[in-house]
């Protein structure tokens, strides 16, 4: 019994080392989530798949604000507030991948998961 607790913890903490490796290639630019989620598609690590979900939320957010950053004034205040929140939640995600740790991202990391679950 002893030897198949050891075995799940070894194992585990293989795909935990793997997953994290793709996880951290999703948060380093959008060319490295779309890397990450090829690399991703063959293993369906699960470490890796919510680390790539919370990645193309953060990256989909950023594209939102630079459309609302069209509109003069306040879309810029809108844009340039956003932008710093964005960095925030990206720079929390990224420790997270790093670290192992599956947490969502602050703020809209329940969204993320929620709207791309089927990925």
């Amino acid at each position: 019994m002893e030897s198949i607790e050891n075995t799940t913890t070894a194992e585990n903490t293989t795909r935990i080392s793997e997953g994290k490796n793709i996880a951290t290639i999703a948060y380093l630019t959008v060319i490295g989530l779309i890397i990450a989620f090829v690399l991703n598609n063959d293993k369906k690590n699960q470490f890796a798949s919510f680390h790539i979900k919370q990645s193309l939320g953060l990256a989909l957010t950023g594209f939102a604000l630079g459309v609302i950053g069209l509109i003069p004034i306040i879309g810029w205040l809108i844009n340039i507030i956003g932008i710093f929140v964005l960095i925030y939640m990206w720079i929390m995600g990224l420790m997270n991948a790093i670290n192992g740790n599956k947490k969502m991202v602050p703020i809209l990391g329940n969204k993320y998961s929620e709207w791309f679950k089927n990925l």
